[in-house]
């Protein structure tokens, strides 16, 4: 009688691990553009975590887990007190920066964030620099934080381009986890088997489902999503270099691997697809294109596939403010991908429903001019309930030149129109906007806006003179690529 079973034959690392690895290890930045965004986005990134400071829903879940605990040597938390072990501060540091929304983006097959990583990157970069000194080691300097940004970011947005993985129900953190891994045993000092071992457990941790970024489940979780994300990682990068085996099938394996029990089992179309059509598919090697393309968020801090939208609402607020009352529809014109994730009708529960909600992020700039994170608000939205009029008279429709520009590779647009409709039958113009101002073809009209949003930010938290201390260090590139970590980190320290 013959028996079936399994042939264990440990197999080699799943060629997709060792190309994040290599690419960790091996690759060298010579991309002044990507250096320079780099720079711009660290700037963003903590302005970012800074404004979250105001809002008492992500303070709230800041600091250690045990009160008190103070950690020798530990991770800072910027704009607090806080000195945490780096798999905390990791949280702390990625709930802080994405809280509000505003900070960078990526769009493609998947979409995300890809400054998540910083909290990763940020807590661990801290901790080794103050232990190396404390040894009589030399700091890691904020080069090697750059360059970190740079990596996690193209690990994140490569394997986004050609890869959907909102289509099975998972949730984009999947990617800073895998990102944050590879970067964070890179800067821990882990060598390749140790490398190869973490990034593997990060395809083998159980992922995060989209339910809470998305109707009827919205909620505050797609806010700290992403810090959870970057401290799993810290933890997986720690596990490896104590000695933690790896899992080199986690992606391949037959039955039980990444492809076939999350990326095509669970959509029924792709399961009938051939094995080879249920793998990751890749347009581009890893360098250091994603960076040099990241798209800022800079006037308005709403899911990006709205951005533009918000821009042309803003534009037509002189032609439609004092005829509010007579407004009969608005027509929204989109992409296909915007329709998917953020046209929503109905009641909005929270402030992390309304900032994906379309409709409501047209609705308040067309009334007051402006979008800001306290418009999202309760007390703010109850208080305006104009908004929701507004909103039923809105009309969601694709536009199929938008949805093919928005995955064209050499264009990358993220086009909106509105127009406005009057009970008298007369119109507004039609205000279109085809790239926002955090695109790269905007960079250089954008620059003066992100520095202005980072300025704003950081006088939230700090004094005039910490203030302008902060901003002289970060705009003076050379300087910041030299300071010593620790003394960075100690810098934005309370």
């Amino acid at each position: 009688m013959s028996v079936n079973a399994d042939q264990n034959e440990r197999p080699d690392y799943d060629p997709e691990i060792q190309a994040i690895v290599d690419y960790v290890r091996d690759y060298r930045v010579d991309s002044s553009e990507a250096w320079e965004t780099a720079r711009l986005c660290l700037m963003d990134s903590l302005g970012c975590a800074m404004l979250a400071l105001r809002y008492p829903e992500c303070t709230k879940h800041l600091g250690p887990l045990v009160e008190g605990t103070q950690v020798p040597l530990g991770g800072r938390v910027p704009g607090t007190p806080y000195r945490l072990d780096p798999i905390k501060a990791a949280w702390d540091i990625g709930a802080m920066i994405r809280w509000l929304d505003f900070n960078d983006t990526w769009l493609a097959a998947e979409w995300g964030h890809p400054s998540d990583n910083l909290g990763a990157i940020l807590a661990v970069a801290d901790h080794q620099s103050q232990r190396n000194r404390a040894q009589g080691r030399a700091p890691l300097s904020m080069a090697t934080v750059l360059e970190a940004m740079i990596k996690a970011h193209e690990i994140q947005g490569v394997l986004a381009l050609e890869n959907s993985f909102n289509r099975v129900g998972l949730d984009h953190v999947v990617l800073v986890k895998v990102a944050s891994t590879a970067v964070a045993a890179w800067l821990m000092g882990a060598n390749r088997e140790q490398m190869l071992s973490a990034v593997s457990h990060a395809w083998v941790d159980g992922q995060s489902l989209r339910t809470y970024r998305h109707a009827p489940n919205a909620g505050s979780r797609k806010s700290w999503a992403a810090g959870d994300a970057s401290s799993r990682a810290v933890r997986l990068a720690d596990m490896a270099l104590r000695g933690e085996m790896g899992v080199p099938g986690a992606l391949s394996a037959p039955q039980w691997g990444f492809y076939d029990v999350l990326f095509s089992t669970t959509n029924k179309d792709l399961a009938l697809k051939p094995e080879e059509e249920r793998r990751f598919r890749f347009t581009r090697q890893y360098g250091s294109y994603v960076m040099e393309n990241i798209l800022f968020k800079l006037s308005f801090p709403a899911e990006f596939h709205a951005q533009t939208a918000c821009e042309a609402a803003v534009t037509l607020h002189p032609q439609v403010r004092d005829r509010l009352q007579d407004i009969d529809r608005i027509v929204i014109s989109t992409q296909e991908s915007a329709i998917r994730i953020i046209s929503k009708q109905g009641n909005l529960a929270n402030p992390a429903d309304r900032d994906h909600c379309l409709q409501y992020m047209v609705a308040v700039p067309l009334i007051f001019g402006a979008l800001t994170a306290d418009h999202y608000e309760d007390a703010f939205h109850q208080a305006n309930q104009l908004i929701d009029q507004l909103r039923s008279k809105m009309t969601v429709e694709e536009n199929p030149r938008y949805s093919r520009d928005y995955l064209d590779p050499e264009k990358r647009s993220i086009a909106n129109a509105v127009q406005v409709w009057f009970a008298d039958g007369s119109c507004t113009d039609n205000v279109e906007v085809e790239y926002p101002i955090g695109h790269r073809r905007r960079r250089e009209e954008g620059r003066p806006v992100l520095e202005s949003k980072f300025s704003h930010n950081l006088a939230t938290v700090f004094p005039a003179h910490r203030t302008q201390q902060l901003k002289t260090l970060c705009n003076e590139p050379t300087n910041l690529a030299e300071t010593p970590v620790d003394q960075f980190m100690a810098a934005w320290s309370l």
